[in-house]
């Protein structure tokens, strides 16, 4: 009788701004072995630093505890000042990623309608209450911009447990393009849960009222082989545009343990 396949116990995390971080790699190794993104690691430095092929653009992840671990800064071009946009160690790498692959897939159509609000809103998000922007159904994450109409200024996005527990922010310059704002707002409005395999180790919270976890036993091949795949999907994009976001290769479970 052969041996029964292995299997790892994960969880599935709603909502996902409440996941925390998750494995950087989910961002970092795509873009360099999918986009041709350089790297000049220091091994014996706690830091990855990244550039795109044309040198325009750099990703730097720093652990800094006084401020946000995630930094992308993009140089100026023909008719676009130089931007960046940030995000706190707590933000889900899936919501950095959708930025990430926005940036380095085929460029929206110069037509293309791109309000960054437009995903909340489908998704029920109120408007904020006191101040400009939208808050999520749950009450935990505000999206706002700074400035006014005619002068439009920088993107916030933040999530936080109370007034007096902030979880992560996430900012966008006020040059950064509008396609890669609403990437952002599109993962973040995802209904869909997130994996997680270190257990609620990451969790900014476990109140089951906030937070829940799905748990259940998924084939370790499945788990392992989900960002080789995810790689494969980005360099696919070279010769053919994709359908839609990647996502990991297994459905959540229809049942499991909640935590």
């Amino acid at each position: 009788m052969s041996p029964a396949p292995e299997t790892i116990e994960v969880d599935f995390i709603t909502p996902r701004h409440l996941a925390g971080g998750g494995d950087p790699a989910w961002i970092t190794v795509p873009l360099h072995r999918a986009c041709g993104w350089s790297h000049g690691n220091d091994p014996l430095m706690p830091h990855v630093l990244l550039s795109s092929p044309d040198q325009k653009a750099i990703l730097n992840l720093e652990p800094d505890p006084d401020g946000q671990w995630w930094t992308l800064q993009h140089a100026p071009g023909p008719d676009r000042p130089a931007w960046y946009a940030s995000f706190g160690a707590r933000t889900p790498v899936e919501l950095i990623a959708a930025v990430t692959d926005a940036l380095t897939g085929p460029a929206p159509a110069a037509s293309a309608p791109s309000d960054p609000y437009e995903p909340l809103r489908e998704m029920a998000w109120a408007p904020a209450v006191g101040a400009p922007g939208s808050v999520s159904p749950d009450g935990t994450v505000h999206v706002q911009r700074l400035g006014s109409a005619e002068e439009p200024g920088a993107w916030f996005v933040t999530a936080t447990l109370g007034r007096n527990r902030p979880v992560w922010q996430a900012r966008f310059g006020e040059h950064t393009p509008a396609h890669l704002v609403t990437a952002f707002t599109t993962a973040l409005a995802d209904p869909r849960p997130v994996l997680r395999t270190h257990g609620s180790r990451g969790l900014p919270t476990r109140d089951p009222s906030i937070v829940t976890r799905q748990t259940t036993d998924v084939l370790a091949v499945l788990v392992t082989s989900a960002l080789k795949e995810r790689v494969q999907s980005l360099a696919a994009r070279r010769a053919t545009p994709p359908a839609g976001p990647s996502s990991p290769p297994w459905p959540p479970p229809a049942s499991g343990r909640s935590r």
